[in-house]
Formats: structure tokens, C-alpha cells, sequence
């Protein structure tokens, strides 16, 4: 039987700043945006820091149905020293004027004390406006 519920646990909250995106029209795969990610910061139970102000971004196809497709690769940097490299995917709809995001971030890192994260798959839920995005991500359990 299909689950109705999933068991997640809060891993953090993230707002990265954003920068004016760059416009690729009229390509083969449909129109792009490449946005800048330059900064924010993220914090949790068990994890809290910046995001790095370079580099990182979100390589944005606007498809068809005004819908958008996320591809981001973003550096996370830990108050204790680490850096943990954060890449999703996902699918961006408006609703009612605003931007509400659906992602399922992966986690990289050679650092021990957060080497539980290279085995997470995590999903985020969140919304962007305002030279901002912010997420709560969830790991699944």
C-alpha cells in the first residue's frame, strides 16, 4: 500500500541570498536563467552556518507550462569548520503570486564530524522571492 505520510527529521533551515540571473533564451532546451547564490546562512539541530558567497547558483530552465526546473550546486560551511557541498534538483510553481519550490537536496563532504551527511537523501520545501530563497529541508528516514 502507498505511503500517505513520510518520517522525516528537520535538518535545517536555509536562506540564501540571490542575485540578478543572467538570461540564456532561445537554446535548444528552452529558455534559462542562471541565478547567483551570494550568501545566507542555514541553521538546524545538529548543523549552523553560512552559505558560501561564490560559487554557487541555480541553473533554472523555464519550461513551457511556466513551471521552472531547479539544478543548484551551493557550498555550505559549517561554524566549526567544514564545508559541505549541496546539490538538487527540483520543480518551482506559482501559486497564488508566489514562487513555492520542491527539491531533494544531497549532501558531500569529507569532513568526519558530518560525514553522516554523504548518505541523506533530504527534500526541501520553499519559497523565493525578494533576492531570496528559503527552505526548510527534511531528511528522510
Amino acid at each position: 500500500m502507498a505511503e500517505s505520510t513520510l518520517a522525516v527529521e528537520h535538518l535545517f533551515t536555509i536562506t540564501a541570498k540571490t542575485a540578478k540571473g543572467l538570461p540564456v533564451t532561445g537554446g535548444p532546451q528552452g529558455s534559462r536563467v542562471v541565478v547567483p547564490v551570494t550568501g545566507g546562512s542555514f541553521k538546524g539541530a545538529r548543523l549552523e552556518g553560512t552559505v558560501a558567497e561564490a560559487p554557487g547558483g541555480d541553473w533554472v530552465t523555464v519550461r513551457a507550462d511556466g513551471s521552472i526546473r531547479l539544478d543548484v550546486r551551493i557550498l555550505l560551511q559549517t561554524n566549526d569548520g567544514a564545508n559541505i557541498l549541496v546539490t538538487y534538483s527540483g520543480i518551482g510553481n506559482r501559486v497564488d503570486g508566489e514562487l513555492q519550490l520542491r527539491t531533494a537536496p544531497q549532501f558531500e563532504t569529507g569532513d568526519e564530524r558530518y560525514a553522516w551527511l554523504n548518505n541523506v537523501q533530504a527534500v526541501g520545501i520553499g519559497t523565493s522571492g525578494g533576492g531570496e530563497v528559503q527552505y526548510e529541508v527534511y531528511r528522510l528516514l
